[in-house]
């Protein structure tokens, strides 16, 4: 994201102009759980919970009820597409491709 953010304030005309930031690769959160499973030799599962039930779960684990409730509204909207963006916008922007989804799972078991 750094190599974005200098393109962005070292290209000219950048002014009111809007992007969405997106990989080069979309990928659901059940293809996100089966890639680190693969990674990691352990059973991964993603588990779509209703809004209610994923806000009690928030709570449970000591979110205030408030950001419990705003996270659990927001999941909403990214499973109904909310997230998705297919511009390519970060590569146009920084001249290289985006790390995929292999890539970076294995950098974040690394960190």
């Amino acid at each position: 994201m750094a190599c974005t953010g200098a393109a962005l304030i070292t290209e000219a005309d950048q002014a009111g102009r809007v992007y969405e930031l997106a990989g080069d690769q979309a990928y659901t959160l059940s293809e996100l759980a089966a890639e680190i499973a693969r990674q990691s030799g352990q059973p991964v599962v993603y588990n779509d919970m209703p809004e209610d039930a994923y806000q009690a779960v928030l709570v449970g684990a000591g979110l205030p009820e408030g950001l419990a409730a705003m996270l659990a509204d927001s999941d909403i909207g990214v499973s109904k597409g909310g997230l998705f963006g297919e511009g390519g916008q970060i590569s146009a922007l920084t001249g290289h491709p985006t790390i995929s989804l292999e890539k970076s799972v294995a950098q974040a078991r690394k960190a």
